[in-house]
């Protein structure tokens, strides 16, 4: 490869470089939210974070649960960015106790899953297939 220019950006686990010892937050295949330390990464971009959380979103409010040194796996990474530790303060959302988000969380997802039910329902008297698995993560 010919000379990289300065500040050429890099579509390669190599653009990780800058971001090892800094503030991450990873968003998993599954949805799940992880913020912690990238302390390591390879070159399939499997990470290693450090003082990881994992943080529930429900509406206005969010809830953490401390997952200490947490290993993942680069194919389940959809998006990773570097947290701004000075507007990190800045969150305009309330911070409950786990306990009462994952109630908030469950209450959420059944409301959806209703919501899902009757507009599938809809589709379905309107001539429309609804075949779908429900593992299905795409």
């Amino acid at each position: 490869m010919e000379g990289f220019m300065p500040g050429q950006l890099f579509t390669t686990s190599a653009s990780l470089i800058d971001s090892v010892d800094k503030k991450v937050l990873v968003i998993l295949r599954d949805g799940r939210k992880l913020i912690g330390i990238l302390r390591s990464y390879d070159q399939f971009a499997n990470l290693v974070l450090q003082d990881t959380i994992e943080r529930i979103y429900v509406g206005e409010c969010y809830g953490d649960i401390p997952r200490g040194i947490f290993i993942v796996r680069g194919e389940n990474v959809v998006l990773l960015g570097e947290v701004d530790l000075e507007k990190e303060d800045d969150i305009h959302l309330r911070q409950l106790p786990i306990e009462e988000i994952l109630v908030a969380q469950k209450c959420e997802i059944e409301e959806r899953q209703k919501r899902e039910k009757l507009r599938n329902k809809i589709l379905y008297d309107r001539g429309f297939s609804v075949d779908f698995v429900e593992t299905d993560l795409y």
